[in-house]
């Protein structure tokens, strides 16, 4: 029963811990220790009644030599050793490797040629942590799956959770990890300094076993008694694979009716000697897009037969006395595969490094193809008399006609601006003599508009005589078309309207106004024409007002 109260009577149970009253003193005492220069916890054996952190007891003579000893920092003397700093291990051995040379035996099962290849290995050793990583040199085109074969880790050494340390490797001995047994034969010179430096005496080096497989498949020209071919497969694919000649050439189409070429790319793979032809495709060009124009194939250059039956689609070795190969196709000339022509005329830079290193006699100079330009000039037919000669044009430019183009400024400044003549008509009938007229000249897209005046019991309807258009002066053509313009209107001049004639007799103010603004552009004898006429009506006293006498009635 006394153990379950405390020394204050209070009841030590779960849930019930109470705060000592009694307490005076709360503060914590020294409860670290370095060891190997880490603060590590000081923990002794916990007892009933005891607290669970107590600092170490000192004895009076430890005391007494910390009351006594002077700090070595104030009062340091040439007499006292020179301590070295501290180094971790991670720190002093980061980035320090031992590397071994090594090899494995891979047994191969139901195969009548082998019993096992040899493999070689290299183990890596990482002294900053105890870890290892075993890595396989990569071999281009073998077929198995090489590279790291473990990755980086601590390896089991035996059953009783022991792993490998670097005092455990040495030179001829086997290397078990994970039931593959590695026997390591050589090391690197890091590798063998370190490990003598460290009092470790290593094995003699051995030397690598030839792996049966590549001695078996290693030819023996020694012992053979037949002359050896030039060609072999075998090293053409390790040594050419992915080795691809380039032409630029164009391919050249005869027909009854015309000639033509198109640009394509011949492709040559230095593997297996095949061909293969693309298309270059251009926007525009009224083509499908087929990039493939010949498959990849090798290609007969000459048959055995020259009357080999045409009709067959595929050739077989037994009829092919020689296949197209690089020599054959040289810059500058006209190849023929399977009854096509193509130019070359062109290859890019690893085809001509290969011909230069290869064929060095063959001249690979890219050609410059010349250009010719067959295209027929455009013949714009006659003007057939409807519509304006823009409207008329629209239809010979386009499938789908357009609006013509217009001076947009031009016609927003002249807008509603107008140049009003009186004339007469000029006709061999007496019964044409008293007809009036105004003509029109509407500045924002220089047209002609003809307006009559009515008059009473003449017979004659008056109003609209002639739309908005505009007219070309006498002896213009088609090609070159000439309209009349406001240089062309003075007094007394006589304008012919399709056939018709009209004799300017007056115009309104604003016509001379305008006109002597732009004087440049217009003659002096128009200027003078329209200044003696509105300047003889103003003498009279009969100012012509803007539309002119005569207008104001017709408007």
């Amino acid at each position: 029963m006394s153990s379950q109260w405390n020394n204050h009577g209070f009841p030590f149970l779960p849930g019930y811990t109470f705060r000592d009253i009694t307490q005076s003193a709360f503060h914590r005492s020294q409860t670290l220790s370095y060891k190997n220069g880490y603060a590590l916890p000081v923990r002794p054996s916990v007892g009933i009644g005891q607290e669970p952190l107590l600092s170490e007891q000192l004895t009076q003579q430890h005391i007494n030599e910390l009351s006594f000893e002077r700090p070595d920092i104030a009062y340091a003397t040439n007499d006292q050793p020179q301590y070295e700093d501290f180094i971790p291990a991670h720190v002093a051995l980061d980035k320090k490797i031992l590397r071994f040379h090594a090899y494995f035996l891979e047994e191969i099962l139901y195969s009548p040629e082998e019993e096992y290849r040899v493999r070689p290995v290299m183990i890596y050793y990482y002294l900053e942590d105890d870890t290892m990583c075993i890595i396989e040199p990569t071999v281009e085109n073998s077929g198995i799956p090489q590279g790291k074969r473990l990755k980086r880790q601590r390896f089991p050494n035996n059953e009783r959770g022991e792993h490998y340390q670097w005092k455990d490797l040495n030179l001829g001995m086997d290397l078990e990890v994970y039931g593959v047994k590695y026997h390591i034969t050589q090391c690197d010179p890091f590798t063998k300094e370190f490990m003598e430096s460290e009092g470790i005496v290593l094995n003699e080096p051995e030397p690598m076993p030839e792996d049966p497989y590549s001695r078996r498949n290693k030819p023996n020209l020694e012992l053979s008694h037949t002359t050896t071919s030039t060609f072999d497969k075998l090293y053409q694919f390790l040594h050419m694979d992915r080795k691809v000649l380039r032409f630029y050439a164009s391919w050249v189409k005869f027909d009854a009716v015309y000639r033509d070429t198109w640009p394509v790319v011949i492709y040559y793979y230095l593997v297996d000697d095949t061909v293969e032809i693309r298309e270059v495709h251009e926007r525009n060009s009224g083509r499908d897009p087929f990039p493939l124009v010949m498959r990849r194939q090798r290609i007969p250059k000459k048959l055995k037969s020259e009357i080999f039956p045409s009709c067959v689609m595929e050739v077989s070795k037994e009829h092919v006395d020689e296949y197209y190969s690089p020599k054959d196709l040289q810059l500058g000339q006209t190849v023929r595969l399977l009854s096509h022509h193509f130019f070359l005329h062109n290859c890019d830079g690893f085809t001509k490094d290969y011909y230069k290193k290869n064929y060095p006699d063959m001249d690979m100079k890219a050609v410059e193809i010349p250009k010719t330009e067959d295209k027929k000039k455009k013949e714009i037919p006659p003007y057939n008399g409807f519509g304006s000669l823009e409207d008329s044009l629209q239809n010979c430019l386009s499938l789908i006609p357009e609006p013509p183009k217009v001076n947009v400024v031009k016609r927003i400044e002249n807008d509603h601006k107008v140049l009003r003549y009186t004339a007469k008509l000029d006709s061999p009938y007496s019964k044409d003599e008293g007809r009036r007229f105004i003509l029109s000249y509407h500045l924002s897209n220089d047209m002609i508009s003809i307006f009559e005046k009515p008059m009473r019991n003449s017979g004659i309807i008056g109003g609209k005589f002639l739309e908005k258009t505009r007219i070309p002066k006498p002896g213009s053509t088609v090609d070159n078309p000439e309209f009349y313009s406001p240089a062309d209107f003075a007094i007394g001049t006589t304008v012919d309207v399709f056939s018709h004639r009209f004799v300017l007799t007056n115009a309104d103010h604003y016509v001379l106004k305008y006109l002597e603004s732009i004087s440049s552009q217009i003659p002096s004898q128009t200027l003078d024409s329209l200044r003696q006429k509105l300047g003889v009506e103003m003498a009279r006293n009969k100012p012509v007002e803007e539309n002119g006498e005569e207008m104001g009635s017709a408007s």
